[in-house]
């Protein structure tokens, strides 16, 4: 038997837009809650929510944004990053999803790979002030029109709109984008949802690579909400269920395996706060009475060592997702027991298949759901390749390629990479290694090139080298994960310094500070005057890692 598994294709995919669903929903489940920010004690029902998104909708349309314009959504878990997510698929325009962690250089790259036409942002949180970076990058708001921004730095965007209560000059308020929506914005609104196919193109999230700056995996309404239907179908998610999701809606696992899965059945989400802080959740899966909980495993972590964590009440807990990284067993015995999760699933995927491949089922054993990430989804093709590309046995390790209707449109405006990744065949090369069993099970072994995933976040090494490489005392640089208890994985630096260069280690993060996202900053710099290499002058990082673990006494983590 050879290491190519099918899904089930007993039931039909679903052939209808994002919007379709929205309306479809809101229909059979009017009084149902879609959202709760218990944070801000926001509450909408489903059809108070399709009304604030129609809305919305009309009021991007009002602003001059026309179908296929791409906006940007800079902010953490906010109601307003949900009603942009749905009045941008309601208009024909395509989302773009960018980091809250981002920085400037990361900013001005995203917003001008796609180019961006306008740009939804948070005011600020925690350190990062949104507007003042935006200001920084285009000057010329200050001066500009609304909706008519001509930025050198940024020249697609036209139009900045701030979530902020008061909006400063050149920016929109997003409270008012709605007032300036006419009868004649809703009559078009309503002519373009007529005109959407599920193939429109309808968001692009940022995904790092192994060579240089990140790419624009683009997703259509088919790719995403039919993965969010077949995942909320492995979690037996119905109209009755509550979900808690700490998890941010800028990556797939907030958008698409947590608002999509829940808003195509009738299901209510959950927002416990911004960002991530274990007593929110906890507090709100107790006054929410969830049913269900998302997370990477640090997140469960974090949950179940929070003090107080006896004194909730976490009964209704049912199901949920683990994913991100593999789930150590002893942490998987305690989300069953402590957090009443039995029937929790554990789930693998990548943001260019859309991004769910492999799920457990919500009565495999513990063993499977910490050895394993389960199962080939419905209506998805997976197989496993040697370095010549021949399909391995059973129980042999390979590359993983997936194949369906989940695989990514390709990468926005890079044919070039979206070939290397996508073959003539249609197989999305993942570059994980993994090993199929005899029952279909999959085992993630490794990874073909060296990604290190800390925290449930991807950090390709070479894009922190390539921004590295920028400082004028740095001669060469290798960036590699070792292993940490607390993120699975931490960045590590190894320096070449240029002549006389005294740069230290502080003086490097204060480099990456307001560059790069916090959690690409290497943690441990070390400066070298080599590297350890081949005969033929390949660097080898296995040997990097292992020095440095040998330094800071670490051991590989179990998971299994």
């Amino acid at each position: 038997m050879d290491s190519h598994v099918i899904g089930s294709t007993d039931e039909p995919l679903l052939n209808k837009t994002i919007g379709d669903m929205l309306n479809e929903t809101a229909a059979r489940y009017p009084d149902n809650e879609f959202v709760v920010f218990a944070e801000d004690g926001i509450r909408l029902t489903y059809e108070e929510f399709l009304h604030d998104v129609e809305a919305f909708a009309a009021g991007f349309l009002a602003i001059g944004l026309e179908p296929g314009d791409r906006v940007g959504v800079w902010a953490p878990n906010r109601i307003e990053w949900v009603l942009t997510q749905f009045a941008t698929a309601k208009a024909g325009l395509i989302q773009v999803n960018i980091n809250p962690a981002y920085r400037l250089h990361e900013l001005e790259y995203a917003l001008n790979k796609v180019g961006c036409k306008a740009l939804v942002l948070a005011d600020r949180f925690k350190t990062s002030d949104y507007e003042t970076m935006l200001q920084e990058l285009a000057p010329e708001l200050a001066t500009s029109p609304h909706g008519k921004l001509m930025s050198d730095r940024l020249p697609h965007l036209r139009a900045a709109i701030t979530m902020g209560e008061e909006a400063p000059a050149g920016f929109f308020q997003f409270a008012d984008i709605v007032e300036l929506a006419e009868e004649e914005h809703y009559e078009r609104l309503y002519e373009i949802e007529r005109t959407l196919k599920p193939e429109d193109d309808i968001n692009i999230q940022f995904t790092s690579g192994t060579t240089g700056n990140p790419k624009g995996a683009t997703l259509s309404h088919y790719n995403i909400l039919n993965n969010a239907y077949f995942v909320g179908r492995a979690l037996g998610l119905a109209d009755q269920d509550r979900m808690c999701v700490p998890v941010p809606l800028y990556h797939c696992f907030g958008m698409v395996m947590s608002v999509l899965a829940c808003a195509a059945v009738g299901a209510t989400l959950v927002f416990p706060a911004e960002a991530f802080e274990p007593k929110n959740v906890l507090e709100a899966v107790e006054a929410e009475r969830c049913t269900a909980l998302q997370g990477v495993p640090t997140m469960f972590i974090a949950e179940l060592n929070e003090p107080d964590f006896a004194a909730y009440d976490l009964s209704s807990l049912r199901t949920g997702i683990m994913a991100g990284s593999p789930c150590p067993v002893e942490v998987m015995k305690r989300v069953i027991g402590d957090m009443h999760m039995n029937e929790c699933t554990i789930a693998y995927g990548m943001t260019e298949t859309s991004p769910v491949s492999f799920q457990t089922a919500r009565d495999d054993s513990l063993e499977r759901m910490t050895a394993t990430v389960g199962r080939v989804h419905p209506h998805t093709e997976v197989k496993v390749i040697d370095e010549d590309g021949q399909v391995v046995p059973r129980g042999t390790q390979g590359e993983l390629c997936t194949k369906g209707y989940l695989v990514m449109r390709g990468y926005w405006d890079d044919a070039e990479r979206t070939n290397e990744a996508i073959d003539t065949d249609g197989w999305m090369h993942t570059g994980d290694l993994g090993v199929i069993d005899t029952e279909g099970y999959c085992k993630i072994t490794g990874r073909v090139k060296d990604m290190v995933i800390r925290g449930g976040e991807n950090i390709y090494p070479r894009e922190v080298e390539e921004f590295l490489y920028t400082h004028a005392d740095i001669q060469d640089v290798q960036v590699f994960g070792i292993p940490d208890e607390k993120y699975g994985e931490e960045l590590c630096a190894w320096v070449k310094l240029k002549g006389e260069s005294d740069l230290k280690e502080d003086d490097i993060k204060t480099f990456c500070k307001d560059q790069i996202a916090h959690y690409k900053v290497p943690r441990h710099i070390r400066f070298v005057d080599d590297y350890p290499m081949t005969v033929t002058g390949k660097i080898q990082k296995f040997k990097m890692r292992e020095a440095m673990m040998a330094e800071l006494n670490l051991a590989e983590i179990e998971t299994a």
